[in-house]
């Protein structure tokens, strides 16, 4: 029997109704496996500060900008009134070290130092610190029963009994400076046994090795007298010569939002071989920008007078860089690592001024490599001290989430020919866009 073309018809329309209704349900099912879920960007209030902290343990707060209303304002003068909102008492910041947790900072009291330059003042507690107190605490609740206490210990003698006075006597005697080591017989006193005579022989050998604390000694060597000099001079409590061993601070970025996304790690983890290949073409792009600013420097020739000879151009030396500082991050959880490249380069000596001391040349390059492994750059700043005001100098401090979209912000220091603050840039696609420009204390303006 021969099927109808109307019939075979509707049965090829309805297999293809079917295969596309499956294939249409497995699409939206994987579709949430596959694309990341963006996270809800909050309004604030959202505080971004940096926790300073030096090598004795002591900690402090210094504000550096406050999401307000999907806007930035800088926490060090907003609601200053009459101290900063973002240095209320109670307020707790969380540290995080490019996106791990680092502790928690809980700011008592806001301090004050020359002009419109707060800080707060409060208790910095590790991760981990809090568990540790809880469970001490556990322990010091649970009952002690009589157990076991493992293996001997050595502890130090106890001290004799006041009873004791004829053994606290010889101790006294034994240990006083100039005295001898055995005691005087007394008058009629028979000669004494021959194990306490044995005991007198080996205390009066000089050369019997005595455990104590600090330099050792042998019994029988008499004791300098207090004030006595020994003809060895004595070294100096507090160095003489200026040099006293200066505290190491390091700046951890906290983050204080009750409501903001859950923090996560903004590394992007590179191979020996990989950092070293990514690290030689972010010199390479640091090189240009010198080279670029150099052609930039060099006044317009006025108009020759004649043909001016045509030579070969001589080749540029390669600038020797110090002090390179190289991080790669990723930003957006997008493996598409973004690079951050600091260092300086030293000029001649003769290139120093009395108006700018400092001979060196300081330049930043922050690139993102592309789907073919090339470096694309986003910014290069090159600048000195005669040319701050024209081009501030970037310090890298780390990455953060700064306004609580989930994604990472990069966060440094700026110095210009006004002074010193803090930025917030986040890294498009071809550059650099800021979201948050601090101004120096001296030029902030009033307080809103």
């Amino acid at each position: 029997m021969v099927a109808s073309p109307i019939r075979s018809w509707l049965y090829r329309s309805a297999r293809g109704i079917v295969i596309c209704a499956l294939l249409g349900f497995s699409v939206a099912h994987s579709a949430p496996a596959q694309v990341a879920r963006k996270a809800k960007k909050t309004s604030g209030p959202r505080a971004l500060g940096l926790v300073e902290l030096s090598s004795d343990g002591k900690a402090r707060l210094l504000p550096v900008c406050i999401l307000i209303d999907g806007k930035f304002y800088d926490a060090g003068v907003y609601k200053a009134s009459p101290v900063p909102f973002a240095l209320w008492s109670g307020t707790v910041y969380e540290g995080e070290k490019t996106g791990v947790p680092q502790g928690l900072f809980t700011v008592s009291e806001a301090g004050h130092a020359g002009n419109d330059v707060w800080f707060g003042v409060g208790k910095w507690a590790p991760a981990g610190s809090q568990s540790k107190a809880r469970n001490k605490k556990k322990e010091d609740a649970k009952p002690k029963f009589d157990e076991d206490e493992g293996p001997p210990k050595l502890r130090r003698p106890e001290p004799p009994r006041p009873s004791d006075s004829s053994a606290t006597a010889s101790t006294e005697q034994k240990s006083a400076p100039g005295a001898s080591s055995t005691p005087a017989p007394a008058g009629g006193a028979e000669g004494t046994s021959d194990s306490s005579a044995s005991t007198a022989s080996n205390d009066e050998d000089p050369n019997r090795p005595v455990l104590k604390r600090g330099k050792s000694e042998t019994l029988g060597a008499e004791r300098p007298q207090a004030g006595a000099s020994t003809g060895v001079p004595r070294r100096p409590a507090v160095p003489t010569d200026g040099s006293a061993k200066k505290k190491s601070f390091q700046l951890i970025p906290a983050i204080s939002d009750a409501g903001g996304p859950d923090p996560r790690p903004y590394t992007y983890d590179l191979k020996p071989s990989e950092e070293e290949k990514y690290r030689q073409g972010m010199l390479a792009l640091a090189a240009e920008a010198l080279a670029g600013r150099a052609r930039e420097a060099v006044p317009a020739a006025s108009a020759p007078a004649r043909k001016p000879i045509r030579r070969a151009p001589a080749k540029a030396p390669q600038p020797k860089f110090d002090h390179v500082q190289f991080r790669a991050f990723d930003l957006w959880n997008t493996n598409e690592p973004v690079f951050v490249l600091s260092a300086t380069v030293e000029r001649p000596p003769a290139r120093s001024t009395p108006e700018s001391p400092d001979p060196n040349t300081y330049v930043t390059v922050v690139a993102k490599s592309n789907i073919y492994d090339e470096l694309h750059q986003l910014y290069a700043g090159v600048t000195d001290a005669r040319h701050l005001d024209e081009t501030p100098r970037l310090e890298l401090i780390d990455a953060v989430d700064a306004d609580g979209d989930g994604r990472g912000e990069l966060l440094f220091r700026t110095t210009s020919d006004a002074g010193k603050a803090w930025a917030v840039y986040r890294a498009g696609a071809d550059q650099l866009f800021p979201l948050f420009e601090g101004t120096p204390p001296e030029n902030k303006p009033p307080a809103e």
